[in-house]
């Protein structure tokens, strides 16, 4: 079973995302844990503290050291962890590459950032990587590890039904997914393509190979560069 461990400041904020779908369906098989962990529980004095203004009057606040250290070696104390990930808008950029990788792994860590960030002595010692959901900033980083924890589990064989459908997702093989069709075959005058309706599978497996190619270059050019 793959255990996954959230420490956040807005636990409830992260509720809804795994009570649901395919999520939800891994959990329940016991494919996945999903541990919640609200770092106000580790605060500093009576108001459990969590955030304190930054050395050298920048503005807005930052995660203080104290309690991401207390929680991280508690859990450190318990498991064995094969990567602890901060979510930062200046982490490198999350990718289907990324979540294939650490969906073969068994035990992370995924801190959530919050206001200015967090001390960058707890990114200088204790994390192993620092991710981003794209160029932009969120108000903390719930969302960003709801989004990576969900890309890796429906990667988790057993998590999917059809385990061959993730292979076909986009950027599997770096390039965009083709077009898909269902029924009717014909609606509003709208017509699905007459090679998917062919039975040829050979000459529909060729389509779709060239449909994706157009759609990349359409669409995400640089994914055809790199």
């Amino acid at each position: 079973m793959m255990r996954i461990d959230i420490i956040t400041v807005l636990p409830e904020l992260l509720k809804s995302p795994f009570n649901y779908s395919i999520i939800k369906r891994a959990i329940t098989n016991g494919l996945v844990s999903i541990n919640i962990h609200d770092l106000r529980e580790y605060g500093i004095g009576k108001h459990k503290q969590v955030d304190d203004y930054a050395f050298g009057g920048e503005a807005g606040m930052v995660m203080m050291i104290e309690p991401i250290f207390t929680i991280i070696e508690k859990l450190k104390y318990q498991t064995n962890y094969d990567a602890i990930i901060y979510t930062s808008p200046d982490g490198k950029p999350w990718t289907q590459k990324t979540a294939n990788h650490f969906s073969t792994l068994k035990n992370i860590i995924i801190l959530c950032g919050h206001y200015k960030g967090i001390d960058q002595r707890i990114r200088d010692n204790l994390i192993t990587h620092e991710f981003s959901l794209g160029d932009f900033v969120l108000t903390g980083g719930e969302l960003a590890a709801a989004a990576f924890t969900d890309s890796i589990v429906r990667l988790i064989p057993g998590a999917i039904g059809d385990e061959q459908s993730a292979l076909t997702d986009s950027f599997q093989d770096g390039m965009l997914a083709p077009p898909v069709y269902t029924r009717p075959a014909e609606f509003n005058g709208w017509k699905v393509p007459n090679i998917l309706l062919s039975g040829n599978f050979p000459k529909i497996e060729k389509w779709r190979e060239n449909q994706s190619f157009e759609r990349t270059k359409r669409f995400r050019p640089d994914l055809l560069d790199e």
